[in-house]
């Protein structure tokens, strides 16, 4: 390819650039190089342009295609130095005509700022105490009875109190501050755990700026949180959350032994410095003459704007991390009498390998101070200089049946670009699955942003898996770069896996001969525009910050949403910093939200509503959202919009959310600004859909099966006559359903049957091994559950993927392993069964023949569904159905204390019970017969919780999305206190609903060779060599016998040994090592002593002394 470059640096950026394009290209000019070359050598080229890149640098490529024809590749550096075609500007002034660096919309940007440096300034005054200065020099480590930050808002508050009553007072005092303040701000403190009486909260009694200022300080490294999550407040109680903080919120320890050290100042205070004096008067004096702060009832407003607080917290805490890292510096901090006996230190550094004292206390104050200065004088500026994507072909090619449907979503998105930019926008598409959502929720994201500026979003997403998949589908069919695409997942080894399992797939390309098939050049090309983030501490911060870098670089970033969601949730360590500066700077795409359990969505509303408070436009997918689901998280995002438009919007323009609905049928936008006419305009458009889905065939039908039963026994007992009957209507839905192989015609169906939980799993999977086939068939099993060492489950969700991918329904007969299995043995029927949790409905894209579930939730039931007859038309006869429903499950027939059966997985719960467990009893037979979204997506009028699944499922999130109507009972703590009270001072929301949240705990486990051919049981740890628990009828793993009756055998599970010796082949690895890498396992519970079952067939199970 023929290629012409341009570079329009200065000063040093050009003269790097020259060296750099000087050894690609030839030079037609002083600033224009010309060269054929090659796609590979045009992307290290603009890789070593990228490193490179600085302030100045500016370089574009063109892609001359013909005559008369160049095509603008790619911008590195700063794009405004060409228009949208690449062009370069035929006359330039010195004079800043539109002065538009000058222009932003940050409207209280100044008063984060100035609040941020006051903080800052304040902040570690708690480190001169005794206890921590002792601490720094001290060789061992300590624990402070009370934390310095906490010292620190003690001091703040007796210097404000000693300064008068209100905020004019003690700002005024700043300007000058008497000699004797030193001693009267430390005689004045009130000093936690030296005095008798209960002291008083420190937020009770300040004036408004003082309690924001002082906020800031005690929350600098986590947020205040009740010392169990068990605390309840009510809503008067988060109403008034700080006047609830006190110092048990805050870490402390008052029996330690240095609780008295932490009251006296034997080195005194930053008061004594005189540079400090100097930046807190500048910063008192900008603050006095800012109406906004000074004013007691305006300062009283922003007291109650989590967008000034969180982003001067922001601020504050990125300073704090980098200024920490740095050198100490001479500039700041009085340089007089610097004696160590003497002088007050903030931290310590390692010099030589030896520890020792780095930052002056006043130094470090006022470093701080000047680095979150000068940190906020970046941030209305990051959007824009971040990398972003930018005329992308194959994100606005037009798409062909049957995904011509995401055109009029493309099209309806670019109506509203305008209107999104100013107004939010707050999106759902609920397209079906294999209509193509994953690749039109980029394009609709692309089409809103600004087609000059560029495109950033964020997918996230819920699983390891899809996001690796997500990842994969945006590389391979939109054609994004390492450059321009990012996958984030968190664990290196799941990611190892996946390349591997890719590798394969390439490799079985290769072997086919089809690798001659790809293009010699890419048939994509794209404008990239590289970011031009000016040096700074911002700047710098990232460079030394790998992870957050690849958080907040790349334009289109799929994640798993835990590296998000530390935007809220994250308590302590700046863990927000990176995903809050994200979701400020892109867009973000929730994918399948409402897979979440119950207990998550608190957290899932928190993450929206910051999205929402720093200006991101939202857009959920899924075709299965719940309407209390989408209402409630549209109240989420609409409240956080209302707080950004305070702050960011156009002045006077009133409150209007830009709305739109996607599916396979109809595009449609509205603006609203409440939650109740937007479900007004989402039940409209759900009801259309029902509408066009009514005309589609019936691919899926169910029938419920009773469970012949008696209830009380011993789960092994249920367990084995639970398999019996399994037995019997697998071989049933195989007649009906099963499909001939045109080379040998024997019969062959592929069925799923899920099971709630994977103890009784086991315990099932073992009795349908002993009992086998019926005469003339055989079945081919596979146990799938999560409890597999990783390396297996890998290879078995390899195994199903390829099998499982039916587009084409001749195909799985030409798989290897499955022509094996036909070939190999005599029967003329063989029935494919894989025997799983819910593992095998979320996030996997199989298609089986039918399927048989055990009953916990409508969810559940839909998803399973989703997976029967998934890439194949077909109809389903009304008197064969494909999905057998079980009347109940096996936690009812063992019976429980409390009554309970349809939870973990479930959504029934003490205060949410169902009057039977009974589906012929719990469902209405529209709503079993034909199962599809509907009963998800649409209530009922009128609904009956304890007596209907589906309405149980959907007054619970009412209550928890919504909270309870007028005159009823709230039973769970709704999600709406997060935004409609001060919830977010505190960490006591996330901790008392955390994401995640894993009531059993973990422990971590392996299984490692000891030899050849010999494998024992061992637990990891962090700080420890593996401990070796054994793998004998001793050990606290015993390896089980799996009686096999008649024509039956395991299928697509392979031998541990077998697998991990040909991964570790292929990785030239030691076998142990190997192991321990990929022969991991996280088995439940924090008893260590629990002993396990296992078989290399069906995984690991609770050992229960049989």
């Amino acid at each position: 390819m023929n290629v012409l470059l341009i570079s329009q640096c200065s000063k040093n950026a050009l003269t790097e650039t020259r060296r750099i394009l000087d050894q690609f290209a030839e030079r037609r000019g002083d600033r224009t190089w010309q060269t054929a070359i090659t796609q590979q050598g045009l992307e290290t080229l603009h890789r070593l342009l990228r490193q490179t890149a600085r302030k100045n640098t500016a370089v574009a490529c063109h892609w001359i295609r013909g005559k008369d024809h160049s095509e603008l590749l790619w911008i590195v550096g700063n794009a405004r130095q060409f228009n949208a075609q690449g062009a370069t500007p035929t006359n330039m002034t010195a004079r800043d005509v539109l002065r538009a660096d000058d222009e932003n919309d940050w409207h209280t940007a100044e008063d984060i700022r100035l609040l941020a440096r006051m903080a800052a300034l304040f902040h570690d005054f708690g480190k001169a105490n005794n206890a921590f200065q002792n601490k720094l020099i001290s060789k061992v480590p300590k624990a402070d009875a009370y934390r310095h930050e906490w010292v620190s808002l003690r001091l703040f508050e007796s210097f404000v109190k000693s300064c008068g009553s209100s905020d004019k007072d003690w700002l005024t005092c700043l300007l000058n501050l008497p000699e004797t303040v030193r001693e009267t701000c430390i005689s004045g403190s009130l000093r936690d755990g030296l005095q008798s009486r209960v002291l008083a909260p420190p937020f009770r009694d300040l004036p408004p700026l003082a309690r924001i200022v002082g906020w800031l300080i005690v929350s600098h490294h986590r947020l205040p949180t009740p010392p169990t999550p068990d605390t309840r407040l009510n809503q008067r109680l988060f109403e008034q959350m700080l006047e609830q903080i006190g110092t048990d919120w805050c870490g402390s320890r008052p029996d330690e032994a240095s609780a008295k050290d932490c009251w006296q100042f034997k080195k005194g205070l930053p008061f004594d410095s005189h540079h400090w004096r100097e930046h807190v008067a500048k910063v008192a004096q900008a603050i006095l003459e800012r109406p906004r702060l000074s004013d007691p009832d305006e300062a009283a407003k922003l007291l109650d704007s989590p967008y000034i607080l969180h982003l001067s917290r922001m601020a504050l805490m990125l300073a704090d991390h980098y200024y920490s890292a740095q050198p100490s510096h001479d500039m700041y901090g009085d340089k007089t009498g610097k004696k160590k006996s003497t002088v007050l230190y903030a931290n310590t550094g390692t010099k030589d390998g030896k520890r020792e004292l780095k930052q002056w206390l006043d130094e470090h104050l006022i470093g701080v101070e000047v680095s979150a200065s000068r940190i906020m004088r970046v941030l209305p500026r990051l959007a824009d200089v971040l990398p972003r994507i930018a005329r992308h072909q194959k994100f606005r090619e037009r798409s062909k049946k049957p995904f011509r449907w995401q055109n009029q979503a493309f099209d309806l998105a670019e109506s509203v670009r305008e209107r999104s930019s100013r107004q939010g926008f707050f999106g759902v598409n609920m397209a079906s699955t294999g209509c193509g959502k994953t690749l039109a929720n980029g394009r609709i994201l692309y089409a809103l942003a600004d087609p000059q500026r560029g495109a950033r979003f964020t997918v996230a997403l819920g699983l390891r898996t899809l996001t690796l998949q997500t990842g994969n589908a945006y590389r391979d069919r939109l054609h994004l770069g390492a450059e321009d695409l990012a996958v984030l997942v968190g664990g290196l080894a799941t990611r190892a896996l996946h390349e591997y399992s890719l590798n394969e797939d390439e490799k079985a390309r290769q072997e086919s001969g089809s690798e001659s098939s790809a293009p010699l050049l890419p048939e994509f090309n794209h404008v990239h525009y590289e970011g031009s983030l000016a040096s700074g501490p911002l700047k710098k911060w990232l460079d030394q910050n790998s992870k957050a870098a690849r958080l907040l670089d790349a334009p289109v970033l799929a994640c798993t949403i835990d590296h998000l969601m530390p935007a809220t949730e994250g308590l302590r360590g700046g863990h927000q910093i990176a995903p809050m500066l994200r979701l400020m700077t892109s867009d973000l795409i929730l994918d399948e939200p409402d897979d979440f359990g119950i207990e998550d969505l608190p957290a899932l509303s928190r993450l929206v509503h910051w999205a929402g408070l720093l200006g991101s436009r939202v857009l959920l997918s899924s075709a299965t959202l719940p309407p209390a689901l989408v209402q409630g998280l549209f109240r989420a995002y609409l409240a956080g919009r209302e707080e950004y438009q305070r702050h960011r919007g156009r002045p006077g323009e009133p409150l209007a959310v830009c709305c739109a609905w996607f599916d396979e049928f109809d595009a449609r936008s509205s603006e609203h600004n409440d939650g109740t006419h937007y479900l007004d305009a989402h039940r409209q458009f759900v009801d259309q859909r029902l509408a066009q889905l009514a005309k589609a065939e019936v691919r899926r039908r169910a029938v419920i099966k009773l469970l012949p039963i008696a209830a009380g026994q011993p789960r092994d007992a249920i367990c084995v006559e639970l398999a019996g009957q399994m037995r019997e209507h697998l071989h049933v839905l195989h007649r009906q359903h099963c499909d001939t192989d045109p080379k040998t015609g024997k019969r062959a169906s592929f069925g799923l049957i899920r099971m709630a939980n994977i103890d009784p799993l086991f315990d099932v999977a073992r009795e349908l091994f002993r009992l086998g086939a019926e005469a003339n068939c055989r079945v081919h099993l596979c146990v799938y559950h999560s409890r597999h060492p990783m390396l297996v489950r890998a290879a078995i969700e390899r195994e199903l993927d390829a099998t499982l991918k039916r587009g084409t329904p001749e195909a799985v007969f030409n798989r290897p392993s499955i022509r094996q299995c036909l070939d190999a043995e005599p029967e003329a029927d063989h029935i494919f069964v894989v025997l799983a949790t819910a593992v095998a409905e979320v996030g996997r894209d199989h298609d089986y023949d039918w399927a048989i579930v055990e009953p916990s939730s409508m969810r559940s039931f839909i998803q399973l569904a989703g997976r029967v007859r998934r890439h194949r038309l077909w109809v389903c006869p009304e008197d064969q159905p494909n999905i057998y429903l079980l009347d109940t499950n096996i936690r009812h027939l063992v019976g429980s204390a409390d009554g309970l059966a349809f939870f973990r997985p479930g959504f029934e719960s003490a205060t949410f019970k169902l009057n039977s467990h009974h589906l012929t009893d719990l469902l209405e037979p529209e709503q079993w017969q034909v199962i599809n979204a509907a009963a998800r997506i649409k209530e009922r009028e009128s609904l009956t919780p304890h007596d209907n699944l589906v309405d149980l499922e959907h007054d619970r999130l009412r209550d928890l999305m919504l909270g309870a109507e007028v005159g009823q009972v709230q039973k769970d703590d709704p999600v709406h206190r997060w935004w409609t009270t001060c919830a977010h001072l505190s960490g006591h929301l996330q901790r008392r609903k955390p994401f995640r949240q894993d009531s059993q705990g973990r422990l971590h486990y392996t299984l490692l060779p000891i030899d050849e051919s010999e494998l024992s049981f061992f637990r990891l740890s962090d700080d420890s060599e593996p401990t070796d628990l054994g793998l004998s009828p001793k050990g606290l793993a015993r390896e089980i016998e799996l009686p096999t009756g008649p024509r039956i055998n395991a299928w697509a599970v392979p031998r541990y040994l077998d697998a991990l010796r040909e991964l570790a082949d292929v990785q030239e690895v030691e076998l142990r090592d190997c192991a321990m890498k990929y022969g991991t396992i996280d088995l439940p519970g924090r008893k260590p002593e629990q002993i396990w079952r296992y078989h290399e067939f069906l995984g690991f199970s609770r050992y229960r002394g049989q």
